[in-house]
Parts: structure tokens; sequence; C-alpha cells
């Protein structure tokens, strides 16, 4: 196998650490974490701000002579932090609203646990780095892709026409469907007797590239816990229970999904989990020993190669404990219990490790923006939930020392999977991984200092639905907390559908014992549980245009007769469209949240005109890959 090059290769050393990278990292940090934080209630999700930074960074870096390629990444390392550390907090702060434990947030609550949980999860992947990159080789779809734009910028030329044509188709389709030409998602659902039959699709341009980079493999098995979820487990419910609340066909295929089937996806998550644990201890245990040696040759004065150097660990054990230190302080203030405090600092520190390397891993299958970190947090969640309980707390105490536990975690996962794409970039790019590492951390806390306000005043401006905050209709969702909060006081009050935890566990072991089939056959198809996992607990219309991409890809390769690079121009086509799509929501969240977003009435003729652009837009995957 031919030896990794890095694009800039380790004897050669470029500046990374600039006051202009510095700066703009920071505010672009702190303006796609509040942008994000608003989409991520208002919609359920959030939009990966490693590419758009990326983009971003070299249109502001243009004014300056003395730039390179480095110092862009660093930029955008800083900046998705921003992004990563919105979604931990939005996906379990809002609980405790949720639970009526807070009508507004004290600031230096959520500043404690955003900055230092979020920063955990940094230095949790530094020993996860050589396993899951280098050993391992995830693909890591947009970590892949962001380096691809980086690297084409920097060459320019007909190297970036792809990304570029791309970057404009994806940003065009984004806006269409930002405004109302056509449905977000196409779905539809039909009674057959007491079956719910349902399919739906996201019309996303982003989606069908991240399918495209991943390949069928993976697609596929995203796609197949969807169809597991939407086509046997909703149908097979639904003519049990039946439907007493008279809910139209397309409602109770959600409320079912949503309240029942989804914590199949959590039980095989768990499972699967602690699988890869398991089968990547080697690599893991390998990361920590050279680790180690890496700190004893500097100490030696020994060269280590810039491109290996990561945060000596003898550093990385001291923030850990310089950070769990003020976290177990806040929660004997909250409690008043310094017992009960250690407890959920031990709880915390252990499963924010295990959560932030499963967050690591996955964003190694499916990328940053489909990573599901609230499936993460809600698998800690019950471990902590359970335990609390039985050490004797209750009530309203319980649920929220649940919630502020899994607050730590979720900030943890988030930033962690965040920060292996940007450490994926970095691989490719020939980043020095230690100078990331710092710059991960660096944008976790500006962006921590705005959270708070953010988070109120979106909860005074428009309130949770559901809950005594709401204001009406324009109430945000907040989907991932509102499950947060029924989870824990599912929990607590014993009303968890632990059935439904079971059997997703069942299917992951299933899956598991055929995956080791497979690998002595030497398949090249495999059934690695995570990718299944996601699959059940995320909607079925995310599964369907991510297998449309990686159907795509296996058509271009095996047109064109050979495997293609990461390079290729079918790849650096579909990290055009992330660009686009990316850039383009992290515009219209501004846009919303200045309420001057523009819309107009989707009509049936605009949705046929989405899924047929769409199709256009595999056709033009399919073109390029075959080059």
């Amino acid at each position: 196998m031919e030896e990794f090059k890095p694009y800039v290769p380790p004897e050669k050393s470029l500046p990374e650490y600039t006051v202009k990278a510095l700066i703009l990292g920071i505010v672009l940090a702190i303006i796609m974490g509040a942008a994000n934080a608003y989409l991520g209630m208002y919609a359920g999700m959030t939009v990966s701000a490693s590419i758009p930074a990326a983009v971003i960074s070299m249109a502001i870096l243009m004014a300056f002579r003395d730039k390179n390629i480095l110092e862009n990444n660093m930029v955008q390392t800083a900046a998705s932090a921003g992004e990563a550390l919105a979604a931990g907090v939005i996906f379990t702060f809002p609980a405790l609203v949720v639970l009526n434990y807070y009508t507004t947030f004290p600031y230096y609550i959520v500043t404690i646990i955003a900055a230092l949980g979020g920063s955990l999860g940094a230095l949790f992947t530094i020993v996860l780095r050589r396993a899951f990159i280098v050993e391992e080789k995830l693909p890591y779809p947009e970590g892949t892709a962001c380096a691809e734009v980086l690297i084409a910028g920097d060459k320019g030329g007909s190297h970036a026409r792809p990304i570029l044509y791309g970057g404009l188709l994806g940003a065009l389709y984004k806006f269409l469907g930002s405004i109302g030409v056509w449905k977000g998602t196409l779905e539809a659902a039909k009674m057959a007797g007491r079956r719910v039959l349902y399919f739906g699709s996201d019309l996303s341009a982003a989606l069908i590239s991240v399918g495209y980079i991943v390949g069928l493999n993976i697609a596929f098995l995203v796609f197949l816990g969807g169809a597991i979820a939407w086509f046997i487990a909703i149908p097979i419910y639904a003519a049990k229970m039946g439907n007493p609340q008279g809910l139209s066909a397309l409602d109770l295929a959600w409320t079912i999904w949503s309240t029942k089937i989804r914590y199949m996806g959590v039980g095989a998550m768990v499972v699967g989990g602690l699988w890869s644990l398991v089968k990547l201890r080697g690599p893991i245990i390998r990361g920590i020993k050279r680790g180690l040696e890496a700190a004893k040759r500097r100490q030696a004065g020994e060269a280590v190669l810039r491109t290996e150097e990561d945060l000596p660990l003898n550093y990385v054990i001291a923030l850990i404990i310089a950070f769990v230190i003020p976290m177990f302080l806040l929660y004997a203030h909250v409690l008043h219990s310094v017992g009960m405090a250690a407890v959920m600092a031990i709880i915390m520190l252990i499963l924010g490790f295990f959560g932030s390397a499963i967050a690591g891993y996955l964003a190694g299958i499916v990328g940053s923006s489909n990573n599901p970190v609230s499936g993460i947090t809600i698998m800690s969640l019950l471990f902590t939930a359970l335990i609390l309980k039985a050490l004797g707390l209750s009530g309203m105490e319980g649920m929220a020392a649940t919630i502020l536990v899994a607050a730590v975690i979720c900030t943890a996962a988030a930033i962690a999977g965040d920060t292996m794409q940007d450490l994926a970039t970095g691989y490719l790019v020939g980043a020095t991984p230690k100078r990331q590492q710092v710059f991960e951390i660096i944008g976790t806390f500006f962006a921590a200092l705005v959270m708070a306000p953010v988070l109120n005043l979106l909860i005074q401006a428009y309130g949770i639905a559901g809950t005594p905050t709401a204001k009406g209709e324009n109430a945000l969702p907040a989907p991932q907390a509102f499950l947060m909060a029924k989870v824990t006081e599912g929990v607590f009050k014993g009303t968890l559908e632990w059935k439904m935890i079971y059997i997703g566990a069942a299917i992951a072991i299933i899956l598991i014992i055929i995956d080791e089939i497979l690998a002595r056959m030497n398949s090249k198809f495999r059934t690695p549980v995570m990718p299944v996992a996601v699959g059940i607990y995320l909607p079925l219309s995310l599964g369907v245009p991510i297998l449309l991409g990686g159907i795509a890809r296996y058509l271009a390769e095996k047109a064109s007769g050979r495997v293609e690079g990461m390079a290729s121009p079918g790849v650096l086509g579909a990290a055009g469209l992330i660009a686009g799509e990316a850039l383009t929501g992290i515009l219209f969240a501004g846009l919303i949240v200045a309420g001057i977003a523009p819309s107009v009435k989707t009509t049936a003729v605009g949705n046929v005109i989405g899924v047929l652009f769409l199709l256009a837009l595999l056709g033009w995957l399919y073109k390029l890959g075959k080059e």
C-alpha cells in the first residue's frame, strides 16, 4: 500500500499560529455558535461550520500576502467549535425549562459547563486521533470534503472548478428549498388495515454528497437502519397497538417513531458503541503508548515529526483535572452535597470519555452534521439517571442533576466529533495536531461566553413549545431537549421504553455476529453496528439521499473501471455541494433570527422541480466520478 503523504509535508513548516487566524477563528466561532443555537432549537439540527468557515477564511485571507493553507485550517478549526458547542448546549439545557426547573439560565452555569465540558471533549480525542484517523482510516466525509476545499483553494485553477461549481449548485439548491420553492422533506404515509406504511426523503444536496463520500457500504447501512425502523418496526407496532388517538397516517408514523421506535436506536448505539471501543482497544492503547513515547523522546531532545505531535499527555491529564474541579464545585453548589457532587463528577468523566470516543467514531462515518450526538447523550443520560436514582436522588432534584451531567457529556461529545473531523482535515492537509487541539479549545471557550445570553434571548423571545414559557405559534420546538426531558422523567417515574432499548441491543448483537462472519470471509461488504444504529435513530428521510449518493459513487467507480481516490473530481464536487448548502444554511439562520428570511408558497410543481434538480445533481456527481 502506498504510504500516505499529506499535502504539506512534515519537514515543511508554515505559520499556523497567527494573530489574524486567532481573531478570525474566534469571531467566526461566536457568530456560528449563536446562529446554530437558534437553528438547532428551531429545526432540530445544526449545520457543520468547518467548510463554511474554511471558505469564508479563504475569502478574507486573500487580502493578505502572507497567507497559507495551514493558517486557513486553523481558522476553520476554531470556528467549527462554535457550531459544535451550540449543538451540545441546545440539546440539553432547554430540557431544564421543559422540566420547569429554570425559566431562564444563570450565566455561570451554562458558561462553565459549556466551556469546560466542551474542552474535555477536545482533550479526550487526543488519545483517539491516531486510532481513528491514522490506523482505522475512517472516511470522515465532511473532514475530507473540508480538506479538499482547502487544497483546491490553495492550488487554484482547474483543481478548484468541481468545488466551485458544486458550491454554486449546492447554494442554489439550498436557497430555493429554504425559501419554500419545494419542501425540505417529501413524505407520504397511508394506512393498510391497522398497519401504517411510510416513505420519505429529504431533498438535500449535502446528504447525497455525504453518501457519495462515505461510499455504498456505509450509505446502505444507514438506510438499512431506517428501513428496520420505518418499514418493519413501525408497521408492526401500529398493527399491534392500533390508532386510539385517531391520528393521520403520517402523524401516527412519526409519533410511533419518536416515542417508541427511536429508543431501538439508543439500544443499538449502546451495544455498538461499547463494541466499537472493544474492537478499537488495540489502536487506542497503542495511541496512548505512542503519545507517552513521543513525550519521552521530546524530553530526551529527540525529533518528532511535526504532523504527529499531539498535546503532551502530561498536559492533557493536568488540563482534565483542572477542568473537572470547577464542575465538581458547581455540582456541589447546585445540590448542596459534596458526596453526590463527587459521584456526578466521576460519572461525567467516565461517560464523557466513552461518549466522546463514540462521537469521534461516528463523525468518521456519517460526518459531523449527521452525528447523532443527542443519541449518545441519551445513552449516557440513561446510565447517569439510573445510577443517581439508585443512590437515592429522586424527583426534580434527581432530574436536574441528571441533565446537568448530561449537558457536560453532550457538549464533550459534540466537540469531540468536531475535533476529530478537524483533525482528519489537518491530517490530509499536513497540519500540526497539537496546534489544532489548542485552537479547538480556544474556539470552545469563546463560543461558550455567548451561549447563555443566546439561550435566554431565544426562550424569552419565542418560548419552547409545550412549556409554560411558550409564546404561541412561534414557540421553538427544541426536539432533542424535549426528548432528554422525557427520557429523564421516564427513568425517575418508571415509564421508560425499556423493551425498545432491549430490541435495539438485540439487533446490534445480530449485526456484530454477521460482521464477524463477513470479516472471516474477507468480504468487502461489512455490517458495523453504528451506521445501522444511526439509521434507526434518525428519520428515514435522511438515509434515502445518503443511499442515493452511495449508489452514484459505486456506479461511477464501476464505469471508470478503477476505484477513485478521495481526491477524485466526484469527491471534489461533493465537497462543493456540502460547502454551498452549509454556507447558505448559515446565512438563512441569520436571516431567520433577523426576521427577514424570504419565503414563497410551496407547490406540487415546485416539489417535482426539487426532485428533478436533485437527480440532476446525482447525475453530475456520477459524471465527475467516472472521468
